[in-house]
Formats: structure tokens, sequence, C-alpha cells
């Protein structure tokens, strides 16, 4: 069985994606810079060492969308914060490890996600952490069920977003791999 690398996204409209980076570059701006870097990202990670699946946002325009490459198999992230969809996307697949990525990762490639599943073989959960104490990546063996309490009480988008999701996974083997940054605001774009 193939593990399951999930990409979270939503459709690329201008004041619906990216707004905080919008409001220091501009909504339509924003929204292209997402675009074009979604598409560069998911052609870095179609790999066939793993099943690359898009969770889309909205449900319904996503599933349709013709902004990703139809190739790829979609679902819908469904509702609640951002814990709750991780987690309601995490019980709904198939068993077998799974990761789970946004689409603002401008510093991914095949060797973070091929660490990631390693990581996996040796512990329950593995997180890319992120300068800001977030993460870019959280992955889950699902050797077992996921627990009730998973990704519940988060402080999302705090310097607290990474122990309080490791704390929702009492007795868990967790693993870190490499640091990589997301991008927020303007001060997260890579130079050029």
């Amino acid at each position: 069985m193939r593990p399951a690398l999930v990409v979270m996204l939503k459709e690329p409209r201008p004041g619906r994606v990216k707004t905080r980076l919008g409001q220091d570059i501009g909504m339509v701006a924003a929204a292209w810079w997402f675009r074009h870097q979604t598409a560069r990202l998911l052609r870095e990670l179609d790999d066939p060492r793993w099943q690359l699946i898009l969770a889309v946002a909205p449900d319904r325009a996503g599933l349709t969308s013709r902004v990703w490459p139809a190739h790829l198999p979609r679902i819908a992230q469904g509702v609640g914060d951002l814990g709750a969809r991780m987690a309601g996307i995490m019980r709904a697949l198939p068993p077998g490890p799974v990761c789970i990525i946004g689409g603002d990762i401008p510093g991914i490639r095949r060797a973070h996600i091929d660490r990631a599943f390693a990581a996996l073989g040796r512990n329950d959960a593995v997180f890319g952490p992120a300068p800001d104490g977030g993460y870019w990546l959280i992955g889950l063996k699902r050797s077992r069920a996921v627990p009730a309490g998973f990704l519940t009480n988060v402080r999302w988008s705090s310097a607290d977003a990474l122990s309080d999701s490791v704390a929702s996974l009492p007795g868990a083997r967790v693993a870190l791999v490499d640091m990589l940054r997301d991008v927020d605001t303007i001060a997260d774009l890579p130079a050029r």
C-alpha cells in the first residue's frame, strides 16, 4: 500500500486565499502567487512513491475546478477549523501512512516528503516544523485509530500550534523532520 500525501488547497480566488499576504501585496497578486506556487508544488511532488491527493475548498467548487491537474484525485476538506478538517481527512482515508501539507511552502522538495514518510516507519506521527512555531507537514502512521482529541484545542496561527498539536497525541512516538517556511505575509516570500 502506497502512503498518501494530501495537499490542502483553496481555490485561488482573490480575497479567498492568502488574505494575510494579500494585505501586503494585494488580493489579486496573492491569489496569482498562490496559483503559480501550487502548480509548481504539485509538479514537484507528483511521485510514484506516494499517492498525491488534493483536499480542496470550497468543497463543491474545488471538486470540479479546472485550476488543478485533472489526473490528481480530489476530496473535500469539509467543515470546521484547520484541525477539524485535517483530523477528518486522517480518519476518512484508507488505512496506512498519511502526510498532509499546504500549498504555500516554496522550499518543499520530494526529499522532504520522503524523509517524513521514512520517519513514520519508526514513529506514530511526524511534523515538519516552521520557524514561527507552527508546522508545514503533519503525518500519522495510522496503524491504530486516530485519537478522539486529535488536533483539538490547538492555538492555530500562533507560536504554540506545533506544541499544541503534539500534545493532542498523548503517548505517541513523534518525530520532527526538516524545518521549512510557509508563506503567510510578504516577509515569508523567498528572496529572488
